[in-house]
């Protein structure tokens, strides 16, 4: 198994803005249902003004109410990762609205096309991870055999870990990464988020309790004074998470920027998702 290709840091890779017009004001068609998905989910195509594009649109009529996560709804929350990860400069999560729809109010997102062949994730036998790759932990692959969760070390998964960390994402599972073939990484399936409990749980624990880069620390400063009351990303985040939620986002990014170090399990909630794809 070869070590991944590293992809220099860039600047800043926010959404075109033309995207978020088409989804929120375009015609949508509904082509079909995503089967696997826990919640209602159609892909569908949109169209506006001469534009069109696929895209996935989560009907709030299509929730199953979940006993931690009480308050607000599901597609609020995809909306917010979106707004926080476009506030970090990185562009990590695709282009995402709250708009209605034929199925009423829902969250409406670019849909992405992944490259396959890129090797994020691996199980790979021994007890150390090889060059290029950072560990996870041990995983059970059948008759009493175990095996080495690693990810891959890329500036992109790291940056992605930071945001998890950020909005608490409590399901960073290895299905919810999309590379695709221009060197991007996107993270998707945003619902459970921003709880003000601590529920961080990820494959992405390679970097726990490592030095934070000094580009991080400089997107974190950013965050905490968007943050700030009356700050541009709490305004824009105020009609999608409850107050105590953003209270808790803010705390959790002066939290990070006060320990200098990428957050390690709490030992409180489990701290890989399952099934972990």
């Amino acid at each position: 198994m070869s070590a991944p290709e590293r992809i220099p840091p860039r600047g800043v890779t926010t959404a075109d803005p033309a995207d978020a017009v088409l989804l929120a004001e375009g015609e949508l068609t509904v082509r079909g249902r995503i089967r696997e998905a826990s919640n209602a989910a159609l892909y569908c195509t949109v169209t506006h003004e001469g534009r069109e594009a696929a895209c996935i649109y989560k009907p709030v009529a299509g929730e199953r109410p979940l006993w931690d996560f009480p308050d607000g709804t599901l597609a609020g929350r995809e909306v917010a990762a979106y707004q926080v990860s476009e506030a970090t400069g990185w562009g990590l999560v695709p282009p995402t609205v709250l708009r209605d729809g034929p199925h009423g109010e829902g969250m409406c997102q670019l849909w992405i096309e992944a490259t396959p062949e890129a090797e994020l994730l691996a199980l790979v036998d021994g007890e150390e991870p090889g060059p290029g790759w950072k560990a996870v932990g041990f995983a059970e692959v059948g008759e009493g055999r175990t095996a080495l969760l690693v990810h891959a070390d890329d500036v992109r998964l790291r940056r992605l870990a930071v945001l998890d960390a950020v909005i608490n994402n409590a399901d960073r599972k290895g299905g919810h990464l999309l590379p695709t073939r221009d060197g991007r990484l996107y993270g998707i399936d945003h619902g459970v988020t921003f709880n003000a409990e601590d529920k961080l749980r990820t494959l992405l624990w390679g970097w726990a309790g490592e030095p934070l880069t000094e580009e991080v620390r400089d997107v974190l400063e950013v965050l905490g004074k968007a943050l700030a009351e009356g700050g541009a990303l709490a305004v824009s985040l105020a009609p999608l998470i409850t107050r105590a939620e953003i209270d808790a986002t803010r705390a959790r990014v002066a939290s990070l920027l006060a320990s200098g170090a990428h957050p390690q399990p709490g030992g409180r909630w489990p701290a890989i998702p399952w099934p972990p794809v």
